[in-house]
């Protein structure tokens, strides 16, 4: 979705808006001394142009109403950084800034902007890793490497589940967080720390 033409054509038919969830996103990997621009420009365009596309398209409607709340999908690697993991990172260190800028601005319409930093969730992104199958024939199955791998990284020992995240994405949109913008929410079952 980083193609602004689609967006113009969401723009002019898009009459309200009061919540929106950002959460497009492709990971990568690769050194930075073996990562092609290809690479790099691909994971950009979908992850921080993509994410600033949306964003501004639901300001756009949110500012007219006066009113709205954003939550932008980051990561936790885009606060801790991980060898192999640049361009995924610095596109989602962008997003956390990004976020920060777009509360700033956007506090003077009413309008409340925030990020999530997951760490890992048992989702189908691991699915398409090439080093993530190895890994799941090692250890017997899909959920077995999953959890060897969550009780390895996080001090927790385990990753979260989407709904778990869901939940606190609800949260963030929520009148309960009507106070709160400009934050990142880390969840990363303290990988972070």
């Amino acid at each position: 979705m980083a193609d602004p033409s689609l967006w113009k054509l969401l723009e002019r038919d898009l009459p309200q808006l009061d919540y929106a969830v950002l959460n497009a996103g492709i990971a990568s990997s690769g050194e930075i001394v073996d990562l092609d621009i290809a690479n790099w420009r691909k994971t950009m365009a979908v992850n921080l142009d993509g994410a600033f596309l949306s964003l501004r398209t639901a300001l756009q409607a949110m500012k007219r109403q006066g009113s709205g709340s954003v939550v932008l999908t980051a990561s936790v690697s885009g606060i801790k950084a991980a060898p192999g993991t640049a361009a995924y990172s610095a596109s989602k260190a962008a997003t956390i800034q990004l976020t920060k800028v777009a509360a700033a601005e956007a506090a003077a319409y009413g309008v409340r902007v925030n990020a999530i930093a997951p760490g890992g969730v048992d989702t189908g992104m691991w699915d398409r890793a090439e080093w993530f199958a190895p890994l799941v024939e090692q250890h017997g199955g899909r959920a077995q490497a999953l959890a060897a791998m969550a009780e390895e990284a996080t001090p927790l020992g385990r990753f979260a589940r989407a709904d778990e995240i869901a939940a606190q994405i609800g949260f963030l949109l929520s009148d309960a967080a009507a106070t709160i913008t400009g934050t990142c929410l880390v969840s990363d079952g303290g990988v972070s720390l």
